[in-house]
């Protein structure tokens, strides 16, 4: 089962690397994507404090931000932690969020997957996640959790 955060807000950099700790540290979540609109060229006139294109710390894994966070899509696989990431979602947002319920990320095989990679075997962590005209590592970051 996958879940919806709908932030009433677009994410800054900062937001975004704390709600995806607390994500990530829960034992249930299979897979965590953050969607929303591309982030502009880096200005270097900017102070560093408000530069939104950045790298940020997931789980210990440096990860280049390139995305303004819009919506965060978890794939869980209990109904009890919904609650617990409603809970993060309280802490980190104060102006307002939505979590919905369903099927937000693909658990098969695509065309798109099948035009990069063919017929060989793909991870499911991969699986509807290809750009066929992009390298995967330019759009794509994988988060291992211990013990997997």
């Amino acid at each position: 089962m996958d879940i919806q955060i709908f932030p009433h807000r677009i994410l800054s950099a900062d937001t975004t690397e704390l709600v995806l700790n607390k994500i990530e540290a829960l034992d249930d979540v299979h897979r965590t994507v953050i969607n929303g609109p591309r982030l502009p060229p880096e200005d270097l006139d900017l102070p560093p404090q408000y530069r939104e294109k950045r790298t940020i710390n997931v789980q210990g894994k440096e990860i280049d931000l390139k995305v303004q966070t819009g919506r965060i899509f978890v794939e869980i696989s209990q109904e009890s932690t919904i609650d617990e990431v409603k809970n993060i979602c309280q802490d980190a947002f104060p102006f307002g969020f939505e979590i919905n319920i369903g099927k937000f990320m693909r658990t098969q095989k695509t065309v798109t997957d099948h035009m990069k990679y063919g017929d060989e075997k793909i991870p499911d962590e991969y699986i509807g996640m290809t750009d066929q005209s992009a390298k995967l590592s330019d759009r794509l970051t994988i988060l291992k959790k211990d013990g997997n």
